[in-house]
């Protein structure tokens, strides 16, 4: 392929995409790409940093390279070191960046030390060299990464506070009763769960963090505080190049931007008005554009590849082998009126299974503590096929009704 490709990101979509085509990746971290699912596996000390790296690209990759700026004009990225890249084709994947809640204590990107996002593989191994038996950490966010997070630092011995602001444990994800089943399994873990309750601010001495301060007026001590918000796309380099930028960076079906030379794939882009923020859609996307690139210059090529979303299934285990806990989550989890449910639950074996069916379509469904259901479901609702005609009960069994 002579046509110069330039990916600017090296995380999930931008890895893949290097991994299926010869391009110029500039990765902003020092590391090689990594499977960023597992960081609370290399928190937790189960993994080592070298486990978790994806295969390598088929070209060498510049990494600790931060893209500044794009020339559209000229066709070249601006890097912090000064030098240029010039591409014909250039793919943003510059993923999404931890969300920063405005508490009293914190200014801007400026932490105190102990108060660490948990999105990269530097946040992972700073928060390994502050964590130890009997350490306080904080948690602030009580959604997947920030039960991921909790989770591995009980398992190094801290004593952990996770904090929700919302009414349940990944209300995104579970619905009342799965999450309630996660909660108290967190809470066997030594984890102190504190839902419905608003983080207001932080203390601390001599540039350290202290403390926790909550708005009802109560205080956690803490020497570590881990947040774990949200993310949000990372779009500054998109919006200053002019490209149309509303939540992520605009796509249509062939992932270009606004701009027919430019692609976007990721965490940060935006398909027919969605962010996924998912492995899923990311890898999705960058298969479609790797064979989209591949055959867009060739003569006589027809029926180019197109994107046309991803149905993408949520799925966590959560701890080692000896005390894991899996759960999976799909779709709409809270039926509207009208809808079938089906549910089981075997409190002997703390699983929970339940689907939600609309019509002869599955539509969303949970599983926790037993998914041997959950490829032949994930399977029926990925593809929106119609069920068969048999009872529903059936979807829950292990053969997920085949």
């Amino acid at each position: 392929m002579s046509t110069r490709i330039v990916v600017v990101g090296g995380g999930t979509a931008g890895a893949r995409l290097a991994q299926r085509l010869p391009v110029t990746l500039l990765g902003e971290e020092p590391h090689a790409p990594y499977n960023r699912l597992l960081l609370a596996d290399v928190l937790a000390g189960r993994y080592g940093p070298e486990v978790i790296a994806l295969p390598e690209a088929r070209e060498p990759s510049r990494l600790g390279v931060r893209a500044v700026r794009i020339d559209r004009a000229a066709r070249t990225v601006e890097c912090a070191d000064g030098s240029l890249v010039p591409y014909d084709r250039l793919v943003l994947a510059t993923g999404s960046a931890p969300v920063l809640p405005p508490l009293r204590g914190l200014r801007g990107a400026e932490l105190p030390s102990g108060v660490h996002p948990f999105r990269t593989l530097d946040d992972c191994l700073a928060l390994r060299g502050l964590v130890a038996p009997g350490v306080r950490a904080v948690v602030i966010g009580g959604g997947l990464l920030g039960v991921s997070a909790a989770r591995a630092l009980a398992a190094l011995g801290a004593e952990v506070m996770l904090t929700q602001q919302g009414e349940r444990l990944m209300e995104r994800q579970l619905d009342e009763h799965s999450s309630a089943l996660l909660r108290t399994h967190m809470e066997e873990l030594g984890v102190e769960v504190h839902t419905e309750c608003r983080v207001s601010g932080l203390r601390q001495r001599d540039g350290a963090v202290t403390a926790v301060e909550l708005a009802d007026g109560f205080v956690l001590d803490a020497q570590v505080v881990v947040l774990a918000c949200g993310v949000r796309p990372r779009v500054a380099l998109a919006r200053e190049a002019g490209l149309d930028v509303r939540t992520g960076v605009v796509i249509d079906d062939e992932l270009r931007t606004s701009d027919p030379y430019i692609h976007a794939i990721g965490d940060c882009a935006e398909h027919d008005g969605k962010v996924y923020g998912l492995a899923g859609p990311a890898l999705d996307q960058a298969d479609v554009l790797a064979d989209l690139l591949r055959t867009a210059d060739a003569p006589g090529t027809a029926g180019l590849p197109r994107y046309t979303g991803t149905r993408s299934l949520t799925r966590l285990t959560l701890g080692g082998a000896a005390d894991a806990l899996d759960l999976a989550a799909f779709g709409e989890t809270t039926p509207a009126p009208g809808d079938d449910v089906v549910q089981l639950t075997d409190a002997t074996r703390r699983a929970y299974r339940k689907v939600v069916v609309r019509g002869d379509r599955l539509v969303g469904g949970v599983l926790l503590g037993d998914l041997a259901a959950v490829g032949t479901l994930a399977r029926a609702w990925e593809g929106d096929e119609a069920l068969p005609d048999a009872p529903l009960l059936h979807l829950l069994t292990h053969d997920g009704g085949s």
